[in-house]
């Protein structure tokens, strides 16, 4: 049998003092390694979670930007999924020691459980590719024809990897919890199927409504190295949270919490995540990297965890300084965007919301057609769109309709709860289509700009966006 979990580790080694374990005993700290981290202040790693932490694939994640290209606007942004995943397997742990302490008798969670779920966040993240998910998302449909292929399938094979390449000594049981933990947020199938002690699987990533520690970490994480404020507090949903037929539930006094970290979030994806220029920095990366693929074999990496774990942001460098001639359409868009030499932002729109039950992405070629005779003739390839959705991870539908609530803890009962019983302030709507459009050429910008608007008016009877391109940009040369 394997070891999962040590005799020395519970619940208890989540706090930074040393106290009395769930069965018995103390916490021994000869076993334990401490870090400072900037969000979470002083995390405990266990001897398990270090067997896999000092790995070199495991180390990988300090050459993955959490946010991507998101520093090159954002110079802040330079954290990685390295202290992120670390800051997932500690509220992966504080969460249970908080169901631990007001339902620890009900609940049976155990140090196996413990384990499990902090090995789960710590690596639900491993399998990440370059620059956060423009390479799985952007670039890998553009190589691969009808790709399906997800980091979180990717995070399960390189488990495995580690596992077998550095002979760790592990719980079998255990191993294939974790490994169910990691992919069943984009598969809640495979939660669904648990057949006790379901609500463990939606503590790291929850594919029943979308609140997980995942989210709690990488919000207060993003926000604090942009530099923006978080109004949403996490602490507060670990402290009212409870396990209701296997599922957790919050007070629903708390309802506006819940809210909070679902707008929080969208704010994020709207100011930071899809940042015009963001956007148009990713748009030549990929360009760039697509442009590379048939010399550097870049997608095929992801058909074997022992060749992807050597891929890294650091294929900017490698396609920057290659020497190679068939590489030299590639390395002019890196250096474009070292000289910030960028693809022109014309204009965007918010897609009507009476259209949003229709709305199929818009391509370049949508744009190009609707040009009219000019002394421009544009070709689809001088034109780049970004079709941006941003939601509060429900789609068109209040999120929180999904999420059960409890009123006080004396009550058995869970409900649901419909925004119109709570405020009239929340949205209307839940989801935001936004199209963009950019000339790769900066003396295209005015005949990408007109035909953008003869789009608009073809699609919508009316010019969508909210004003004209300014002049001063359509002049630039």
């Amino acid at each position: 049998m394997g070891e999962c979990c040590n005799d020395d580790l519970s619940l208890s080694d989540l706090t930074p003092v040393p106290s009395t374990l769930a069965g018995g005993g103390t916490m021994d700290r000869r076993y334990l390694k401490q870090l400072y981290d900037n969000v979470h202040g002083t995390i405990y790693l266990d001897r398990m979670s270090l067997k896999f932490i000092d790995t070199e694939q495991f180390q990988r994640l300090r050459d993955l930007k959490q946010l991507g290209v998101g520093y090159m606007v954002y110079p802040g942004a330079v954290h990685t999924r390295f202290e992120h995943s670390l800051g997932v397997y500690w509220l992966a742990g504080q969460n249970l020691q908080y169901l631990q302490t007001y339902q620890g008798a009900e609940l049976d969670i155990d140090r196996f459980d413990v384990q499990t779920v902090k090995l789960a966040g710590l690596l639900h993240d491993i399998g990440h590719g370059p620059f956060s998910h423009l390479f799985e998302h952007e670039f890998l449909p553009r190589v691969i024809a009808g790709s399906k292929w997800s980091h979180e399938q990717m995070s399960v094979k390189l488990v495995d990897y580690i596992v077998d390449q550095h002979h760790i000594d592990i719980d079998s049981e255990c191993l294939r919890k974790v490994k169910d933990m990691i992919v069943s947020g984009s598969n809640i199938s495979v939660a669904n199927g648990m057949k006790e002690k379901r609500f463990l699987y939606d503590i790291v990533a929850n594919g029943r409504n979308g609140i997980d520690v995942d989210k709690f970490d990488y919000i207060a994480r993003d926000c604090r190295a942009c530099g923006l404020g978080c109004n949403f507090k996490f602490s507060r949903l670990f402290q009212s949270m409870r396990i209701m037929d296997d599922e957790i539930c919050y007070l629903a006094k708390e309802y506006l919490t819940v809210y909070k970290l679902f707008a929080t979030r969208a704010d994020l994806h709207r100011v930071v995540y899809t940042h015009a220029k963001t956007k148009a920095i990713e748009l030549m990366l990929v360009d760039a990297l697509v442009e590379a693929n048939d010399v550097l074999g870049i997608s095929s990496y992801i058909a074997d965890p022992s060749e992807y774990w050597k891929l890294d942001d650091t294929i900017l460098k490698t396609i920057e300084t290659a020497p190679e001639p068939e590489l030299k359409e590639a390395r002019e868009l890196v250096l474009r965007i070292r000289r910030r030499e960028l693809y022109q932002f014309c204009n965007e729109y918010a897609v009507p919301k009476d259209k949003l039950d229709y709305f199929k992405d818009i391509t370049a070629q949508d744009v190009v057609c609707s040009q009219k005779a000019s002394g421009v003739q544009l070709r689809e390839e001088d034109v780049a769109v970004s079709n941006v959705k941003i939601d509060l991870t429900s789609g068109r539908k209040n999120p929180l309709e999904r999420i059960n609530f409890f009123k006080d803890y004396e009550s058995d009962e869970k409900f649901y709860i419909s925004d119109d019983r709570v405020s009239h302030l929340l949205p209307a709507a839940y989801q935001d289509r936004i199209v963009r459009v950019y000339a790769k050429k900066p003396d295209l910008v005015e005949a990408v700009s007109e035909a953008f608007e003869n789009f608009q008016l073809r699609m919508y009877g009316v010019k969508a966006q909210v004003h004209a391109t300014p002049e001063k940009k359509k002049r630039k040369r």
